[in-house]
C-alpha cells in the first residue's frame, strides 16, 4: 500500500474504550489510538522501540517509573523493554504510535 486514509484502515478495539488503526511496511509501523475518558493502557513492555505522540487530549504516562502528564503536541520515547503504562485523563485522546520493528500483534 503506498497511499492510505487513516478512516480507512482496519479498526480492532484493543481494550476497553480504546480504539486502533495500523499501517505498516517491513521495517516500520505507525499506529493510530483513541482513547475514551479515564480509559487505561496496564503496565506492560515489548521488545518494540516506539515513539508516542498525543495529537489530542492528555494522559498520564509513566515510562521506566516516571510519570508525566503528555497533551497534544508531547510524545515519549520508549525504548525496548522498558515498562511503561498509560490512563486517559477526563476528555477524549489520541495518539500515534511509531513502532520498530512493527508489532506482528498489531497486523490485521
Amino acid at each position: 500500500m503506498t497511499f492510505f486514509r487513516v478512516e480507512d484502515l482496519g479498526v480492532v478495539d484493543a481494550l476497553p474504550g480504546i480504539r486502533r488503526r495500523a499501517v505498516w511496511m517491513e521495517n516500520v509501523m505507525l499506529t493510530f489510538f483513541r482513547f475514551e475518558p479515564r480509559s487505561v493502557v496496564p503496565e506492560h513492555d515489548h521488545p518494540n522501540e516506539q515513539i508516542t505522540v498525543v495529537t489530542k487530549g492528555a494522559m498520564a504516562f509513566t515510562l521506566g517509573g516516571d510519570l508525566r502528564v503528555l497533551r497534544a503536541g508531547d510524545g515519549a520515547c520508549i525504548p525496548a523493554g522498558v515498562r511503561h503504562r498509560a490512563e486517559i485523563l477526563d476528555e477524549t485522546t489520541e495518539a500515534y504510535d511509531a513502532w520498530s520493528p512493527p508489532r506482528e500483534d498489531y497486523k490485521l
